[in-house]
């Protein structure tokens, strides 16, 4: 391990992050709210950055020893360092740590009461986080970076370590700049449409942080439901959608094939079950609450796509549903959107490969010398691709399962405790009973906090960044 490497690459995220800080330091000044908080920021993060920076010299080439490292520890870092304004504006450091990694990691889980008492250059912070880190700050880092050559294939794999094959360009960088581009353009148009819709400039612009990246902060404490907007819901629900998809297809559909969206088996997958959701969900509330079927409707089909997504909006208090409804949405939790999305939870091209292969072992048990090959996408799925999938399912539900027993050892009823687990681990956001989506997370215990702080963490680098780290394997000389 060539911890050089590591500590200068951190230095130079760092350096961006102290940057991107002057953005909610010009809305500070244009609010007349204190300037404290993000310029003793800046200069920490980008101090802090430029030392490490100029400290530790190396060459652009490394591994993948050194390319986990870089990528799980530049995440914790940026959680770290963005704590800053939180505490500077009065939070407490264990609360601001959980703020700030449920912003980065595009989670949406929240601590804070009475939102619209902050400063709104810090609830925009807040919500620009999740936007940086919803389509990946590493990701950024090689758009940006002039040359990192195997470095940055290396980084590419490990931000990015879902089963299917992200690569659209020869080049990693090139690959990253179109993710990227991509990105901006649907921003742009969600900022637009939300105005057209009766948002003000801010409003819309903290709205569109969140939704395209599938994270779910609001600056008010009723998010969505605020707005009482039945067309921004609408807008808001197509985006959430949008998001969720894997951002290959898009720029496939565009200048490869105009049909890739609609061939792609996981995109049919994710809209069937979302769908499936949709009209379930429907059915339930019309039954349980009356009203208008329409309003049924656009209720289910919010807060279907908002959870399976793991954007974590609210367009009402889905906490009061009946049971029924409720545990839709706990296993919608579960789901998540696309491989190459800024969704994050278990992935529809894992479930569905998953589902295929038990298929596949039903089938073999009626002919036990028959040879039927997995295929996804008219290819075939190899041994290896499977096994990963299994391992990363199995480490998925034992570390829900572990969570879930830690935080109703904590005193969290078991509703609570479950949905608070995989609302994190899945970067999910809100969850059910005393961590719902009007309630948050503030009534959790310091140490159940910390817990929930390294679920969004793992979760959002899919568990194996992580982990890997913990191996005595991966500390060892080569």
């Amino acid at each position: 391990m060539d911890f050089r490497v590591v500590l200068n690459v951190m230095g130079r995220l760092l350096g961006y992050m102290g940057f991107f800080m002057i953005i909610p330091l010009v809305l500070a000044i244009h609010y007349q709210e204190p300037l404290e908080p993000f310029l003793v920021a800046i200069v920490l993060t980008s101090g802090t950055g430029l030392f490490l920076f100029l400290k530790f010299r190396s060459a652009e080439e490394w591994h993948i020893r050194e390319s986990f490292a870089i990528v799980a520890l530049t995440w914790l870092s940026a959680a770290v360092f963005g704590t800053i304004p939180y505490i500077l504006s009065g939070i407490s450091p264990v609360d601001a740590l959980f703020e700030s990694m449920s912003g980065i990691t595009a989670t949406g889980a929240s601590i804070l009461t009475e939102i619209e008492q902050y400063p709104k250059s810090l609830l925009f912070w807040r919500n620009m986080t999740q936007w940086l880190g919803g389509m990946g700050i590493i990701l950024l880092f090689i758009a940006i970076l002039p040359k990192l050559g195997v470095g940055g294939r290396e980084l590419f794999k490990a931000e990015l370590p879902g089963p299917g094959e992200d690569k659209i360009k020869p080049r990693i960088r090139d690959t990253a700049r179109v993710f990227w581009m991509i990105y901006i353009v649907f921003s742009v148009v969600l900022v637009g449409l939300l105005m057209l819709a009766g948002l003000s400039p801010y409003d819309s612009v903290t709205h569109m942080f969140t939704t395209i990246a599938c994270a779910g902060f609001s600056p008010y404490s009723e998010s969505i439901g605020a707005f009482q907007n039945p067309l921004a819901e609408w807008i808001i629900i197509v985006f959430m959608f949008i998001g969720g998809v894997h951002f290959a297809l898009y720029y496939r559909t565009v200048f490869v094939n105009s049909k890739s969206l609609v061939r792609d088996e996981e995109f049919r997958f994710y809209a069937f079950i979302l769908l499936a959701a949709t009209v379930l969900l429907t059915v339930l509330l019309w039954r349980d609450f009356g009203g208008s079927l329409t309003d049924s409707l656009r209720y289910a089909a919010f807060q279907s796509i908002s959870i399976t997504t793991t954007t974590g909006y609210a367009s009402m208090d889905f906490n009061q549903w009946s049971d029924s409804a409720r545990m839709v949405l706990l296993v919608l939790m579960f789901f998540g959107g696309s491989a190459g999305s800024t969704a994050g939870g278990i992935k529809m091209v894992r479930i569905l490969l998953l589902s295929k292969y038990a298929r596949r072992e039903l089938f073999k048990t009626i002919h036990p010398r028959a040879v039927k090959p997995l295929r996804f996408n008219e290819a075939t799925v190899t041994e290896n691709v499977i096994q990963s999938i299994m391992a990363f399912i199995v480490i998925y539900f034992l570390i829900f399962v572990i969570g879930s027993i830690l935080m109703a050892l904590m005193g969290l009823d078991i509703l609570s405790a479950i949905s608070a687990s995989v609302a994190t681990l899945g970067n999910v956001g809100p969850g059910l009973g005393m961590v719902g989506p009007m309630e948050g997370y503030g009534s959790v215990p310091s140490a159940g906090k910390l817990i929930l702080t390294l679920n969004m963490w793992i979760g959002r680098l899919e568990i194996f960044t992580v982990l890997v780290l913990l191996t005595p394997e991966f500390w060892k000389n080569r």
